[in-house]
């Protein structure tokens, strides 16, 4: 049965989540309050991890989370389950696209999906940003202040100043850098 709502709950994600990865995040904080299979810091973890891991964020963590509940065939699943809409989706489409793509109705469709996903994947920055710079706190009042883990805070400047003066940083150097910050401080 476990099984059966893994492919169920990651093939909603699939489903909905246009956009790419962080455009899944808003629907893993709904999985994770409705199932309690991982916890808000779990998917922190998840995206730091799945960001420095070759492969889509969205199955990385598909992946993982199918794993944690039910190992390799609950991993199998749940990444299953997250692209089998695509596999639908794109196979109906591929009928359709070459007699449709001129049509003003798809080409307003496709920038209404594009609006959709940018929306999708702020909402994510805004969640990661919060665990990030909160850990499980929620900014609910003003006091908030006194709970910012301000290491995390000065480690996204450090590495954004560092983005900006030398254009040519290479992100695999970024990641290892924040990893072994978060390392040494405990972060």
């Amino acid at each position: 049965m476990i099984l059966l709502q893994l492919f169920y709950e990651f093939m909603k994600v699939g489903l909905f989540a246009i956009g790419g990865g962080l455009a899944t995040l808003p629907f893993l904080y709904e999985m994770q309050e409705k199932t309690g299979w991982f916890t808000v810091g779990d998917i922190s973890n998840m995206v730091a991890v799945s960001e420095s891991t070759p492969g889509p964020l969205g199955v990385n963590m598909a992946t993982y989370v199918g794993y944690v509940i039910a190992k390799p065939f609950g991993g199998l699943i749940a990444t299953l389950g997250l692209i089998f809409p695509s596999i639908i989706v794109i196979t109906i489409i591929s009928f359709f696209l070459k007699k449709f793509q001129e049509s003003k109705t798809v080409k307003d469709a496709m920038k209404a999906l594009k609006a959709a996903s940018v929306a999708l994947i702020s909402v994510a920055g805004v969640g990661v940003m919060q665990v990030a710079f909160l850990g499980s706190q929620k900014a609910e009042s003003l006091a908030f202040v006194q709970d910012i883990l301000w290491k995390n805070v000065l480690l996204a400047v450090v590495i954004i100043a560092v983005m900006k003066i030398s254009k040519k940083s290479h992100p695999i150097l970024l990641i290892v850098i924040a990893g072994v910050a978060g390392f040494v401080f405990k972060m």
